[in-house]
């Protein structure tokens, strides 16, 4: 049972976001959830949050289809996160000069699977 959740424009850049992403590629969700929890990165925040999301979507498919799921079956089959759009700033700089400051923002994507 494939199932994916995806979070747009989280503002954290991609590069933070993917150091926690590729902590719990290829692990059962439950171990995901263990990782997520006790990560002291902040973007394991809305990381957890999407994967519960992309937990939620497949029982609920499973449900549509007259199954029922064990969640202790799912793994993180892909994870990855793209780039968002970039909101551009202006920063006061010496002698009345300004330098852009670039407000990066993420988006996950979360597919899981029952194992094989």
């Amino acid at each position: 049972m494939m199932a994916r959740a995806v979070a747009k424009e989280i503002r954290m850049s991609p590069r933070k976001v993917r150091l926690v992403v590729d902590q719990i590629r290829g692990r059962s969700v439950n171990e995901a959830y263990a990782l997520l929890e006790f990560s002291k990165k902040a973007a394991a925040e809305p990381v957890r949050k999407t994967l519960q999301s992309a937990v939620y979507n497949a029982q609920q498919k499973a449900q549509d289809e007259g199954d029922v799921l064990d969640v202790d079956t799912l793994v993180v089959h892909e994870a990855y996160v793209d780039e968002g759009p970039t909101a551009r700033r202006w920063r006061a700089a010496a002698m009345g000069r300004a330098m852009p400051r670039r407000r990066r923002t993420s988006h996950i994507t979360l597919v899981v699977n029952t194992r094989d």
